[in-house]
């Protein structure tokens, strides 16, 4: 992987790690700096999520005191030149998700285009 793609890589596995910081998350406008606008997810339960949806459960005052999510496995690939793909596996209260994650380069920086979660055994 080259230095840019290396930068890259980190810059998106960086936005991932604010999202599922509690106190970002318990922040719209924290949120929305690392949502893109077209942003959509397929979450674990299988239900849609957009922007507009996703804040109403993230700005939720219990989202603060939530539990630290536990990373592993992440690994990032430079899919084209301002666009990360990611794949992890989050662990949170004893629910373990498979996730991915599409990044793109933005005007403004990386944000999150594209999320899907796949429980895991």
């Amino acid at each position: 992987m080259t230095s840019e793609s290396e930068r890259a890589v980190q810059a998106a596995i960086d936005g991932e790690m604010r999202l599922l910081d509690p106190e970002v998350r318990a922040s719209s406008a924290r949120v929305l700096e690392l949502l893109d606008p077209e942003f959509t997810e397929i979450g674990a339960s299988g239900r849609w999520w957009d922007t507009e949806s996703i804040l109403g459960v993230t700005s939720d005052e219990s989202v603060s005191s939530e539990s630290p999510v536990e990373v592993s496995d992440m690994s990032g690939a430079v899919l084209a030149p301002g666009i990360v793909h990611l794949t992890y596996f989050s662990d949170h209260e004893g629910r373990r998700v498979w996730r991915s994650s599409l990044w793109r380069l933005t005007e403004t920086g990386w944000r999150m285009y594209f999320h899907q979660g796949t429980l895991a055994s």
